[in-house]
């Protein structure tokens, strides 16, 4: 009994061992992993579907599969990626020189400010609206200088990118073919009860594809249009306040507004009233709701976190992630509360029959 006992012990360990070897060996590359099992799940359907017209013909289906998500999801990004590296790089240097000063603009916004409103910011202690402003200025440019580091930085790693890029590719070929296979191995091989494993492993795709369709889909909607906005516009920068606007829109109730709000103001104060109008027009009727709308015809209601937990979660994720945390982050949160729901049911669970 002991030697049995033993022998268990050992290979429990000798699992934990090679699982974090392997766990170790990816890391470098868990951008690619993650992203080609998100993109696998989101497009399993496609797949299915055309594997019913091809008369079965997984191979087919699956490179008429990857094509499309090519063509219709990761080239566009691509573009995007490295004409956001220019584009950062161009304002970064327009900041260095003086030719785009936020404190300038904050100046300017404050000059335009009338007196009895001044006297009240005074009367309320909140006079010293210069010096709020020039906090604000160093802290926006703080944060443009750190977007630029980063860009530059995924242009310099140029190499690495694109090895990432073909492993992303290479595996979402085989997770379309073979994804079914793979799960029903993941299902059996997880020492869980069968309707824990089962509910948990089918919240984990419901989030993936409800994150990628509803958030990242609504969030890239709403920076096209304020992109497009602020082209229109005269604006410098508009693709990278587009990509910014993009990743705000993750964010409840604000999101996007944080950066056309302030562009808007901007205009009102220096006169430029029909550009104001047109923005905050833009903002409120268009990007304002493009999420009241899109969002629950992208993602159903039973698969929707609260919206507090959905900011902490994202904003989490960025911080521990960077970009990959737009996924993990709310995908961890609602494998959480799954887990935890799944645990204070347990005792209804555990008399429910096998799936």
């Amino acid at each position: 009994m002991k030697t049995t006992q033993l022998q268990h012990g050992a290979f429990l360990l000798l699992l934990a061992l090679v699982s974090v070897a392997f766990a170790w060996i990816l890391a470098p590359f868990a951008g690619a992993v993650m992203w080609s099992v998100a993109l696998a799940i989101l497009f399993t359907p496609v797949y299915r579907r055309l594997v019913r017209r091809l008369d079965g013909r997984r191979n087919l289906a699956a490179l008429t599969t990857l094509s499309a998500a090519l063509v219709i999801v990761i080239l566009p990004l691509v573009g995007i990626a490295f004409a956001l590296v220019d584009e950062v790089a161009r304002v970064s240097q327009s900041i260095r020189s003086g030719d785009i000063s936020f404190s300038r603009y904050f100046q300017q916004v404050v000059g335009a400010l009338p007196r009895w409103l001044l006297d009240l910011l005074n009367r309320l202690g909140l006079g010293d609206v210069e010096g709020w402003f020039g906090k604000l200025s160093q802290g926006a440019a703080a944060a443009s200088q750190q977007i630029a580091t980063q860009a530059l930085a995924i242009g310099q790693n140029t190499f690495e990118f694109l090895i990432g890029f073909a492993l992303m590719i290479y595996m979402l070929y085989f997770l379309l073919r073979d994804g079914a296979e793979l799960s029903k191995t993941i299902r059996n091989a997880l020492p869980l009860a069968r309707p824990h494993t089962h509910i948990l492993l089918n919240k984990f795709t419901t989030v993936i594809r409800a994150t990628i369709k509803g958030n990242v889909v609504v969030a890239a909607v709403q920076g096209v249009i304020g992109g497009l906005a602020f082209w229109a516009l005269g604006v410098e920068g508009a693709l990278l306040w587009g990509v910014v606007m993009a990743f705000l829109s993750l964010l409840p109730a604000v999101g996007a507004a944080l950066i056309w709000g302030p562009v808007a103001i901007y205009f009102f104060a220096t006169g430029a009233i029909w550009q104001g109008v047109t923005l905050t027009v833009v903002g409120v009727l268009v990007i304002g709701l493009v999420d009241n709308i899109l969002r629950p015809i992208l993602v159903g209601k039973d698969t929707q976190m609260p919206d507090y937990i959905v900011l902490m979660s994202t904003v989490g994720g960025i911080a521990l992630f960077g970009i990959n945390g737009f996924v993990i982050g709310p995908v961890v949160a609602a494998m959480f509360m799954a887990a935890w729901d799944l645990f204070a049911n347990s005792e209804d669970l555990s008399d429910s029959p096998p799936v």
